[in-house]
């Protein structure tokens, strides 16, 4: 998710500045609708469709003044750079796979040359008055040679470990699903404005749960959007983006990070805030409201003191649940 979100801000950044005051995006349970208006340079907009895009939902509307001609969805253009460092990285691979195969190849003869030399019989000769020390030298520098064979291999082996993780990330940087919806249009500055669906980038549920120490509690429900975006007007609907096209749905602005969808009124039962020097709380909620709750993390508050945040695994409407902080559990 928080790739696909930042490819929001990478790829519909490069849209004109001319737009800039004219992008918003819409987070649902299950997706967002980004708009944003382009500005044509010489007849033709380029409109950035991220990963996640439903091109199913694609609209492009012509300001007032201008008309389209034809718009294509096209792949969008890879870095030659990206694609040269990924090639220069694969030669450099192999080029240390046949160091290996080399080093090898060196291993087994200095390993045949060490048992050679340990292996013979000293022979005491005018040319070789003592064996034994040319039998230490010879295999003294096989050794030494299948030394200097270990460690080049051991480094030609990190060598390849660091750079299977680089192509692997470039691999993966040059694997996306970037697309480009290509307007042309008349005049060749016109404007358009494009609404897509993203899937997979929804807001999260999350909660701040008070109780009055009474026997009730105020639950309140927020959308927690993925992230914010500066220069965009960010806005959530409690509803998915399924639910939003069978029925009117509304919409409302994200203060920050996250949107007050609702809140509900709901009967505490066993009550229990511990004196200890650690939170120590557990409580059962009744969800008697018509509204299933969606799991998400929950701050939990006592008549307006703060006692920490817990897993809210939430409850479905007419059911019960009871929630605990970890020293209880």
């Amino acid at each position: 998710m928080k790739i696909i979100l930042s490819a929001i801000i990478l790829l519909l950044i490069i849209v004109a500045e001319a737009g800039a005051a004219n992008r918003s995006v819409t987070f649902f349970s299950d997706g967002a609708v980004v708009e944003l208006t382009g500005v044509a340079a010489r007849g033709v907009v380029e409109i950035p469709l991220p990963p996640g895009t439903r091109e199913d939902t694609v609209r492009i509307r012509p300001e007032r003044g201008t008309s389209i001609q034809r718009v294509d969805i096209l792949p969008l253009r890879r870095d030659t750079r990206g694609e040269k460092e990924l090639a220069s990285l694969i030669e450099q691979r192999n080029r240390l796979e046949d160091r290996l195969g080399t080093l090898a190849t060196r291993e087994e003869i200095f390993k045949s040359a060490a048992k050679s030399q340990s292996s013979k019989a000293p022979r005491k000769t005018k040319s070789n008055p003592d064996p034994m020390q040319s039998i230490r030298q010879g295999t003294d520098f096989a050794i030494t040679q299948l030394e200097a064979v270990y460690t080049a291999r051991r480094r030609a082996e990190q060598e390849i470990r660091r750079i299977d993780a680089r192509i692997a990330t470039a691999r993966k940087a040059g694997a996306g699903e970037d697309r480009v919806a290509r307007v042309i249009v008349s005049p060749r500055n016109g404007r358009v404005t494009a609404r897509f669906a993203m899937g997979k980038a929804g807001w999260t549920p999350c909660y701040d749960i008070r109780s009055n120490g009474g026997g009730n509690a105020r639950v309140t429900l927020y959308g927690q959007v993925p992230g914010f975006f500066a220069g965009y007007q960010i806005r959530v609907s409690p509803t998915s983006l399924a639910g939003a096209a069978a029925e009117r749905s509304s919409v409302l602005p994200a203060a920050g990070q996250r949107a007050r969808l609702a809140e509900y009124r709901m009967a505490t039962e066993e009550e229990y805030f511990g004196s200890g020097p650690l939170p120590s709380f557990s409580f059962t909620l009744k969800n008697a409201t018509g509204a299933d709750l969606p799991a998400g993390e929950a701050a939990i508050y006592r008549t307006g003191e703060y006692w920490g945040a817990i897993r809210f695994t939430g409850i479905s409407s007419g059911r019960s649940a009871r929630l605990a902080s970890k020293a209880v559990r």
